[in-house]
Formats: structure tokens, C-alpha cells, sequence
């Protein structure tokens, strides 16, 4: 009688595991995202080359090009989960002068969800950026001269303001390396040490949905005139057209670039 009962005790484990073989296994649900860029001044299209504009500090300017690098974007999950996304390196460019450039799609499997917001790197994280990983224009033009750093520029904004004698007069605004000199003299032979001034973007009210086998699309905005208009009003008079070599020029136009993004469409 056992041994009949140890046999029928068996046998239904192994109809039971045998079953729990069969059952399907569920597979995950993915869909894809999109980013499309946009640059704005005071809500309207950027126009270039136009002497239309006027900063908190009173300078008229134009704006020639924007050139500049977004990294390691991270999709944050309502649950508490992040996703990052590591095509091409993790790393988009994207030009004023190159349409092409405004529009990321990325192939990247990601995950069905909601998910609360959006980060990303502005410029390049020291880990990833290296001299020469760029063979071909234009992110190859990008580069951040050696003796300053090496790897390549966050940003170049290329414009011209009104200056002090009515004269238009070109700046750089470019953001990249810092270099730390001693005595604050600025020569490369008394460079003692370097700044990364890359920061990370928290895009506010970026919130979407992921949906199975469909592709979000969400629009970045840059706002242009809040590089020199918050936290801190900038006055071209006073800082000059070049603030490459200079470090507090640079972590004052970094601190302005937190609320430089917005969003704007997300379907």
C-alpha cells in the first residue's frame, strides 16, 4: 500500500512539472523613443545671424551656430528603475547648421512603462571623453585643443553683441575642460590641474509613456537666452567673446545651463 502510494505521489509531481514546462513564458514588452531638438529665444524660433536679441544685461546680440553634445540619457521609470540609453556610444551631437542632427532615433529596445522624467549629460563625461574618438567632421571639429584638457567642446555658441562702442564684436561662448593656473596666471606652462564642467540636465516635466511596438517621440528645447539671463545675468561687456581659459566664466555659463531644457511635444 505504501509503495502504491509513494508511485501515485510521483506520478502527479511529474504531471505537475510537466505541465509547469509547458506553460508559456511571458516575454517582455518593448517600444522605441524618439528626440527631436529645438532652439528657441524668448519662445520663438532661433533666427540666426540677426542682430534681434537682447539679454537681462541689456547686450544686443545674434546668434551665428550652436554646436553641442547630449550624454548618457537616462530614462527614469515610475518604479523606481532607470534606463540608459548606450547607442552610438551614448552620445548625440547635434549642430544648428545641420537639420539632420535634430532628430535621434533611437533603436534601442526600451521598456513598456511610464516613466517620470528625463536626465542627461550636457557635454561629455570625463570617462568617455577621448582625443581622436571622433575621426570625421563635424563632431571631429569639436575638438578641445590638448593642452587644455584634450577630448572635445560640451558647446560652441558662436554669436556677436553690441559692444561697449556701438561696434559688433564676435564671442565664443564655449563650454568644455577647465584648467586650473597658478598664481591665476593664465599661460599652459602653469596649468596645474583641470575642471570637468560637464553637468547633468533633469528635464522638468518630462513625463511618458512607453507603449508596446509604438515609438514616443519628445521634443527637447533649448531656450538660448537663459544661458545668459538665470541664475546669473550675463554681461558679454564684462566677461569679453572668449571664455575659453576661463574657469569662473565657464562654471558661471555651466550653473546657467541647468534650466537652459524644456520640453515641448511628446506623442
Amino acid at each position: 500500500m505504501k509503495h502504491c502510494s509513494l508511485l501515485l505521489f510521483l506520478s502527479v509531481m511529474m504531471v505537475i512539472g510537466s505541465c509547469k514546462k509547458d506553460e508559456p513564458i511571458e516575454t517582455n514588452k518593448f517600444g522605441k523613443i524618439s528626440f527631436q531638438f529645438a532652439h528657441k529665444v524668448n519662445g520663438l524660433a532661433l533666427v540666426t545671424d540677426t542682430l534681434i536679441y537682447v539679454n537681462a544685461a541689456g547686450n544686443e546680440y545674434l546668434v551665428n551656430e550652436v554646436q553641442y553634445f547630449i550624454s548618457d540619457v537616462i530614462l527614469h521609470n515610475s518604479d523606481g528603475s532607470d534606463f540608459m540609453i548606450n547607442q552610438d556610444g551614448g552620445i548625440h551631437y547635434v549642430d544648428t547648421d545641420i537639420p539632420s542632427t535634430f532628430s535621434w532615433a533611437v533603436t534601442t529596445d526600451i521598456p513598456v512603462g511610464n516613466y517620470s522624467s528625463v536626465s542627461f549629460t550636457f557635454g561629455i563625461s570625463e570617462a568617455k571623453n577621448q582625443s581622436n574618438m571622433f575621426p570625421n567632421p563635424p563632431e571631429r571639429d569639436m575638438f578641445w585643443p590638448e593642452f587644455l584638457g584634450g577630448g572635445y567642446h560640451y558647446m560652441k555658441l558662436n554669436g556677436k553683441w553690441l559692444d561697449t562702442l556701438s561696434q559688433v564684436t564676435p564671442f565664443n561662448f564655449h563650454l568644455g575642460i577647465g584648467q586650473i593656473y597658478a598664481h591665476d596666471v593664465i599661460n599652459v606652462d602653469s596649468i596645474t590641474g583641470f575642471v570637468q564642467n560637464y553637468f547633468t540636465v533633469t528635464v522638468p516635466n518630462s513625463s511618458f509613456a512607453i507603449n508596446e511596438n509604438q515609438t514616443t517621440s519628445m521634443e527637447l528645447i533649448m531656450n538660448i537666452e537663459s544661458w545668459f539671463d538665470t541664475p546669473h545675468v550675463w554681461d558679454f561687456n564684462y566677461w569679453g567673446g572668449s571664455i575659453m581659459q576661463n574657469q569662473q566664466a565657464m562654471q558661471t555659463a555651466k550653473e546657467n545651463g541647468a534650466d537652459v531644457f524644456t520640453i515641448g511635444t511628446i506623442q
